[in-house]
């Protein structure tokens, strides 16, 4: 057993295909695929039912393969420890990024580590929260952006910053011409909501008291806030937009702005890591470099308060 034939298992159950995970490992299909037959005979267990389309772990394999992540997080740390000890500022860092939170802070994002860490390899992927969090638990990822507290055991959460949350109105609503809005004033049915699956959809749940899906005589799922704006600004509806949204905003967008009145609602982002992550020195420099794009109001939560999460 070696740890190269771990690598190939742990990709091909990544990729549930067997040319895929030779294309991402660097080698050809044949060899892939004869070192874990040889780690097959070896075991004297199938790690992999071939029969099936995608491919697919055993109920055997798929503990193998669970030990197989384990051991080889292990010795990447190894390697990272060297690095740390040498003041080597280098490697893979893969970073999870929920899509609320990516178009506006990844490309600052992405600028500042070129400038100042050109050696990090950087591999950033935008899914969901839920995501996330499993992709932590099997080393898929290193690190999330996300937003907190998850309350998971296995999962440590270093805060980042507190997100205002603002109610975005269309200039045909009869809200328009309010400065501050209550939660209890905003129409279930004008409320234009991200799909299922965003943590920022169950926050605004949450925000507004309600306990279902708002009914709408015309249902549009979307995971982007850009195009919540535009549904708004061609209805008589609104949405709820995150500050760092709400900061792209040109100087007419802002008059449909509204805060929600005091205390101010905020979601809490984080980056988040597994409880048994070691590239702390690779960790710290993202968060670093985010914390120097983020405005220094946004970093304290003041008299404000975190909008609870559900899943």
């Amino acid at each position: 057993m070696t740890l190269v034939q771990l690598e190939y298992i742990v990709a091909v159950d990544t990729w549930r295909n067997f040319g895929l995970a030779a294309e991402k490992c660097f080698v050809t299909q044949p060899t892939l695929s004869m070192q874990i037959q040889k780690l097959e005979e070896e075991l004297g267990v199938k790690i992999f039912d071939r029969s099936v389309k995608p491919v697919k772990p055993t109920e055997m394999g798929a503990e193998i393969i669970a030990r197989a992540r384990s051991i080889l997080r292990e010795a990447e740390n190894i390697q990272q420890l060297i690095n740390d000890r040498k003041n080597v500022l280098s490697g893979e860092v893969r970073i999870g990024i929920i899509p609320t939170i990516a178009p506006y802070l990844l490309p600052p994002l992405f600028k500042k580590l070129r400038s100042t860490c050109p050696q990090l390899d950087l591999n950033i992927r935008e899914t969901v929260t839920r995501e996330i969090i499993n992709d932590l638990k099997s080393n898929k990822l290193d690190c999330g952006i996300a937003a907190t507290p998850l309350n998971d055991p296995v999962i440590h959460e270093d805060t980042l910053f507190y997100e205002e949350m603002f109610v975005y109105v269309s200039r045909k609503n009869a809200l328009y011409d309010r400065k501050y809005i209550l939660p209890n004033e905003i129409n279930p049915d004008q409320l234009w909501l991200l799909e299922e699956g965003h943590c920022f959809r169950t926050q605004v749940l949450n925000l507004c008291d309600l306990q279902h899906t708002p009914v709408f005589h015309c249902r549009y799922e979307t995971g982007n806030i850009e195009s919540l704006k535009r549904m708004v600004e061609q209805s008589d509806g609104l949405t709820i937009l995150p500050e760092l949204a709400v900061q792209e905003l040109g100087r007419q967008a802002w008059q449909q702005v509204k805060r929600i009145k005091q205390p101010a609602p905020v979601r809490q982002v984080s980056l988040i890591t597994h409880r048994d992550q070691v590239k702390t020195r690779l960790i710290r420099t993202v968060k670093d470099a985010i914390l120097s794009i983020v405005p220094e109001s946004m970093q304290k939560l003041h008299n404000r308060k975190v909008v609870e999460l559900s899943y």
